[in-house]
């Protein structure tokens, strides 16, 4: 008796130890994890009802958003018509057979009731005809309104009335970590959503600011197929047109890209008031600041603009900014790298006013800028975009006519060689201005080659020839 009595109080010490250290160790590390609504309630290990601090990431609620943009989100098939016969024995036979083949397929976003819908350019490039299916598997021919190959927007239209459609909102206003969606047709699965976050804005594919670009980056999955399709925020409003992803593989692996609804939006209300894109510059040139920048110019910020020249006339120029200025800031949109500056300028119109924020000699100055119209014409075959030339730029060549390299418009060009320099001749005909050089490469053969024949930045005449 006297063992079984020591063995039942051992027992019970055992398990008031037990207890103790779990209530000393375990409920006392859990309670101060957890947030609580005032110090007089410290020993509380959970929310109280009326806690009111955002807990992130445990209240989005895509259903309604998804619910309102899948039935604006159209399925765009690229189709090639072919006529006559196919084959020599329908010439015999007398046949003359009609056919279709798609040759691509994306999708579009209706962005209003009477059927005009956005999509990318490379979308509906080179397609004979365009067929839309919506939601509901309506069918209908799509004309295609204009598009900007730049910025890989174009305009649709078709016939229809009262259709759903996503109203834009504000690109400007997105932050880093948003909710988003990406609705499309990849794989040519309709309707189909996908949910993921802002990972980057402004963000520039290019390796070169030879023809900068500012995308909105999300890992919202995007696949072949979603290209033309809606990037919608969590109250269904459109804040991208998605459009390039980057992977090895050619599907999705964590990136993907949209246009900004800002600039989409802009492109279209163009197309629709003027036929073309009316596309404000400031009249810089210049790039992102690094650390290389830092060190050899000397700079006191490691962040925004280098003006490395003006040009003469520009808005820039008009409003006196000057070479070896920083911009850090237009409007309300900070510049931290160029494509910051070409993402806000592209969403702008000539003779828009912007307040740009300059830094010179350490101290910051805001200046207003008229933004003017940029006119470029693009050589295509030979990747050299050509502009305009100034009075002031022609006598700095002494030159009277002739027309400057605007860009290039390919990796394997140097920049540093072209970009400036005064072309006076294509082909042995003068040119003056870019309808000159439009016409001279539009009535040239195919087959022909393409010789150019310019003065380059210090002063000396050379003469290439691309075959």
């Amino acid at each position: 008796m006297k063992k079984l009595a020591s063995l039942l109080i051992v027992a019970i010490l055992g398990g008031v130890l037990s207890l103790g250290g779990y209530k000393l160790f375990l409920e006392e590390e859990s309670g101060s994890s957890l947030p609580v609504a005032s110090s007089a309630q410290e020993n509380n290990s959970f929310i109280p009802a009326s806690y009111t601090n955002r807990i992130y990431g445990t209240n989005a609620d895509f259903t309604e958003a998804a619910e309102n943009t899948v039935h604006a989100v159209v399925h765009v098939k690229n189709v090639a018509v072919f006529n006559g016969p196919r084959n020599p024995f329908e010439f015999y036979y007398g046949n003359r057979s009609e056919g279709k083949a798609v040759q691509g397929a994306g999708s579009g976003v209706i962005i209003t009731p009477d059927g005009y819908i956005v999509t990318n350019n490379h979308v509906i490039e080179g397609a004979s005809e365009l067929e839309v299916t919506l939601n509901n598997n309506q069918t209908y021919t799509a004309e295609v309104i204009g598009s900007d190959k730049k910025s890989d927007i174009a305009l649709l239209k078709i016939d229809a009335e009262e259709l759903d459609y996503i109203p834009f909102g504000n690109s400007n206003n997105i932050k880093l970590g948003e909710w988003v969606l990406a609705v499309g047709n990849p794989f040519n699965l309709k309707s189909t959503v996908t949910a993921g976050i802002v990972s980057a804005k402004a963000r520039d594919l290019n390796t070169s600011d030879a023809m900068p670009q500012s995308f909105i980056q999300t890992d919202a999955a995007i696949n072949p197929g979603n290209s033309g399709g809606a990037l919608v925020n969590i109250n269904g409003e459109l804040i991208g047109i998605n459009t390039a992803i980057t992977s090895r593989t050619g599907s999705y692996i964590g990136y993907a890209f949209a246009v900004p609804s800002n600039n989409a939006r802009k492109i279209v209300e163009d197309i629709m008031e003027y036929g073309d894109v009316q596309q404000g510059i400031l009249g810089i040139r210049g790039g992102s600041i690094n650390p290389t920048a830092v060190e050899d110019l000397g700079l006191s910020t490691t962040q925004g603009v280098y003006v490395a020249s003006v040009s003469p006339g520009s808005g820039a120029e008009n409003a006196g900014i000057e070479k070896n200025d920083i911009i850090k800031q237009i409007d309300n949109i900070r510049i931290n790298k160029f494509s910051d500056l070409t993402g806000y300028i592209n969403s702008k119109r000539p003779d828009d006013v912007v307040m740009v924020t300059i830094l010179r000699d350490g101290k910051e100055r805001e200046v207003k800028v008229t933004l003017t119209k940029y006119e470029a014409y693009s050589i295509s075959p030979i990747g050299l975009e050509v502009a305009n030339a100034t009075k002031q730029e022609l006598r700095k060549y002494n030159t009277d006519y002739g027309v400057k390299i605007n860009r290039i418009l390919r990796n394997d060009l140097p920049a540093e060689e072209f970009v400036g320099a005064i072309i006076t001749e294509i082909n042995n005909q003068k040119v003056s201005d870019i309808n000159e050089v439009e016409r001279v490469i539009e009535n040239k053969r195919d087959s022909d080659p393409i010789v150019v024949s310019f003065i380059d930045k210090k002063g000396e005449k050379q003469r290439v020839v691309w075959r």
